[in-house]
């Protein structure tokens, strides 16, 4: 175990996987020699080879579907799109084909690919460089989406999705690429995919969260606390499928609950939710569900983001509104 920042536990997976598994291959813009765009995977080269770890063109298309012919074909492809802004690009690829090979084979065939890419705002990267389109994979069916917020979920939900047999879109947020250190144990222990993970029990306000606003709503969290509030800060991890369970069951013993998420708010993923609590889960809330959201706009460049990013005052004046009702 030693302590590692999330692109060491995200290089860690990698290497794990490929170790224990000859089929993993890692492909990618500048993934080989410069160890990608974020050194995500520096070092694999060396370790494996060129036959395992290569450079692609720069043609997000042709990577993912270089990707789906790889895993149709009993590899384990995961290939990194350099910024999310550029993965849209792959959509087609991934919508038409790697979300569909189980259904048009009748199961004959499976695409167990990964595809990696850094998303959202926070490092003052320019225009295309910090988006946060969640919700544009969400929304095939055939495909998980998986967001970390944290080196050691990073490790264990990046070995998961990997492992799994059909394709994932594994989102990685990069203002949290270098924000920490924890320890992480490089033992391959993998985390279960499809499960929100609570990671601070209350009892009289959920925060619900993915990715980059995770360590806001802890940070949110413990002044609620020094006010005598105390909250349950879910963090999704797996936007598809949903684990609507874990979020509904907090709801009904807060009756209150605050969805964060980067993406602006307009057809973003925390609708989604939203909508799952008017329904099963409407008859415990005794609040308005609160949206704390990126706005709906692009992310202005360089410090205008700060504007732009949920934040801590934002998430507590939201958790205060649902507090003063009921």
């Amino acid at each position: 175990m030693r302590d590692a920042t999330l692109v060491e536990a995200i290089n860690a997976a990698l290497a794990r996987a490929m170790q224990e598994d000859e089929r993993v291959l890692v492909l990618g813009e500048d993934v080989g020699k410069d160890g990608g765009v974020f050194r995500a995977t520096d070092g694999l080269l060396a370790r494996f080879g060129p036959a395992r770890v290569f450079d692609t063109p720069v043609a997000e298309a042709a990577i993912a579907g270089m990707s789906v012919g790889l895993a149709a074909q009993g590899f384990c492809p995961v290939a990194e799109i350099q910024f999310m802004g550029f993965a849209y690009a792959a959509i087609d690829q991934l919508l038409n084909h790697a979300a569909r090979l189980r259904t048009r084979t009748r199961g004959r065939l499976s695409c167990p690919m990964v595809l990696r890419t850094p998303c959202g705002a926070g490092v003052h990267a320019p225009e295309h460089h910090s988006e946060s389109g969640e919700a544009c994979f969400t929304n095939i069916p055939g495909l998980r989406v998986v967001v970390p917020s944290s080196p050691r979920r990073g490790y264990g939900l990046l070995l998961a999705a990997i492992r799994d047999s059909d394709p994932v879109v594994f989102l990685e947020p990069t203002r949290l690429y270098r924000a920490v250190r924890e320890p992480v144990a490089d033992d391959g222990t993998s985390l279960p995919l499809d499960r929100c993970i609570t990671l601070r029990e209350g009892g009289d306000v959920t925060l619900v969260g993915w990715g980059g606003v995770v360590p806001e709503m802890l940070a949110a969290a413990e002044r609620l606390a020094a006010e005598g509030t105390q909250a349950d800060v879910i963090d999704v991890a797996t936007l598809v499928p949903l684990d609507a369970e874990t979020i509904l069951a907090s709801v009904a013993g807060t009756g209150r609950c605050v969805i964060c998420h980067e993406a602006p708010l307009t057809g973003g993923f925390g609708a989604e939710i939203a909508a799952r609590l008017a329904g099963p889960g409407l008859f415990s809330l005794l609040a308005p569900v609160e949206r704390v959201t990126g706005w709906d706009t692009i992310v202005p460049l360089s410090r205008l983001e700060r504007h732009y990013l949920p934040g801590v005052e934002r998430i507590l004046a939201a958790a205060r509104r649902s507090l003063r009702h009921g």
